[in-house]
């Protein structure tokens, strides 16, 4: 169930939201949480949700044998138990998300001649896979206590608010809100506003961009000029981030509506002014995931040059391999984690000699060469697009189709940049540190009120009268 749809706007958050206020004390509101994720999830099939049940299952299994066995004096056991729940949870993870690969490069590579599987992916199954495995991981290492009733492990693994996309929440982080957090009307208020910007973002931007994008992603190479080609590029660009920063906001006003603070999962990614910088303020979930839990137990940068620059193609590689099961995703990887080796290893302090200016237009440079990467289906379908981007071939400058384009869409476009910038807190800095008076608050706020307000009208109204277009990463 979208967050952006209708039934999720008009009826289920203002059902979840009226019953969960009118039921007293943490465990009845725990359980309506509970009953409304199941309910929340169950709309995407009931298979998927058996899968969740039994994901949640084997990982309170596993953490509640962890605790016993290292509480009773057998830490060999406890690592075993471990190891066993991180198993398990990959196993389920490639089962329906890597087998059809793995199968289908085996075929190609080696001659044979093995079955694809035909599994059905549960939507969000990569990101509550990486929730099981941080809730077996801390409580191992004791930064977090393990959960002795299986529906509070349900209730961190399963929460509505971030089992399709996210943020990927770390248990340690998480588990203190289980039965300790505070709901009030601020929260509400403030919940509603993040939710209302997330959506604005995917319904007035990311929406008009990503027809841009697909449309021209879908025609042929040699039908593309130069111009034409940098602007399906672009609009991927700006595509992605407002598809994907808007579903966080959803889901992080959402959790904060229910007293639950989410963590951030953007920072104005593209204000950055380098690959390092950018996938510090890009998906930072899933970030911190994999240096918690892969770079650092690799052995992070307190290694030799040689085994730190293994540890971080390791990380990439993986990364890339978790958005998709195509070798277009781990080239996607490996190609920001050559970046990022590049940048540590080669070009280090020398950077901040380079003019700011030059240092983020080569930086987009390097993420918008990654977006056409990533959008491709193929790694020749790639390069071939990226060779009409570089000019190659002979192609043409610009054409009509590239004119339309720039015309159709000039106002999503500028919309798009002025968005990214990091205009709004530099606002509320120079607002705070302002001296205002009561009346110049007041007037503030009802200012943020019709515009949130408006902002809400205008998406609900798109979404209505267009066609209904799902978010980017539920196929991940």
């Amino acid at each position: 169930m979208p967050f952006n749809s209708v039934t999720f706007l008009f009826a289920f958050l203002p059902l979840a939201a009226g019953v969960y206020f009118a039921v007293p004390g943490r465990r009845g509101r725990n359980g309506v949480l509970l009953a409304a994720s199941a309910v929340f999830y169950a709309y995407g099939g009931l298979n998927s949700l058996l899968v969740l049940a039994i994901s949640i299952t084997v990982n309170y299994a596993c953490g509640m044998a962890i605790d016993s066995l290292r509480s009773g004096g057998r830490p060999a056991g406890a690592k075993t138990a471990l190891v066993a729940g991180v198993v398990a949870n990959v196993a389920l993870l490639a089962s329906f998300k890597y087998l059809g690969f793995l199968a289908s490069s085996a075929n190609a590579v080696g001659g044979l001649h093995l079955p694809i599987p035909s599994l059905i992916m549960p939507i969000g199954v990569s990101f509550f896979t990486f929730e099981g495995l941080s809730y077996l991981v801390d409580v191992y290492r004791g930064r977090a206590p393990v959960q002795r009733n299986p529906l509070d492990v349900a209730l961190y693994m399963g929460l509505f608010a971030t089992i399709l996309a996210g943020p990927i929440v770390r248990y340690s982080d998480f588990h203190a809100q289980i039965r300790d957090r505070g709901e009030s009307l601020e929260n509400v208020a403030m919940g509603a506003r993040r939710f209302i910007v997330g959506l604005a973002k995917k319904a007035l931007i990311a929406g008009a961009l990503g027809t841009m994008s697909t449309t021209i992603f879908a025609t042929p190479t040699a039908q593309l000029s130069v111009v034409g080609a940098w602007l399906g590029a672009l609009a991927f660009t700006g595509q992605i981030y407002f598809d994907f920063s808007g579903y966080s906001d959803m889901a992080i006003g959402v959790g904060r509506m229910f007293g639950f603070k989410l963590p951030e999962n953007f920072n104005y990614p593209y204000v950055s002014q380098s690959v390092t910088e950018f996938w510090r303020r890009w998906h930072m979930s899933l970030g911190t995931w994999f240096r918690e839990y892969v770079y650092i137990p690799l052995g992070g940068n307190r290694v030799t040059k040689l085994v730190n620059l293994r540890n971080i193609l390791i990380v990439w590689a993986l990364t890339g391999l978790w958005h998709g099961a195509t070798w277009s995703f781990v080239l996607w990887g490996v190609y920001y984690g050559v970046l990022m080796a590049i940048e540590k290893f080669v070009v280090g302090a020398a950077a901040d000699r380079v003019w700011r200016p030059v240092r983020h237009a080569l930086t987009m440079l390097a993420v918008v060469v990654g977006w056409v990467i990533f959008k491709s289906e193929t790694m020749g379908g790639a390069f071939a697009y990226l060779g009409v981007m570089a000019g190659l071939g002979g192609r043409a400058l610009v054409d009509p189709r590239a004119l339309y384009y720039l015309s159709q869409y000039r106002f999503e476009l500028v919309v798009g940049l002025v968005a990214s910038l990091p205009l709004v807190p530099f606002a509320r800095t120079l607002w705070e540190r302002s001296d205002r008076s009561t009346v110049a608050q007041n007037v503030a706020r009802l200012g943020v009120l019709a515009v949130s307000g408006a902002l809400l009208v205008v998406s609900i109204a798109y979404i209505v009268s267009t066609t209904f277009a799902p978010f980017l990463y539920f196929k991940f």
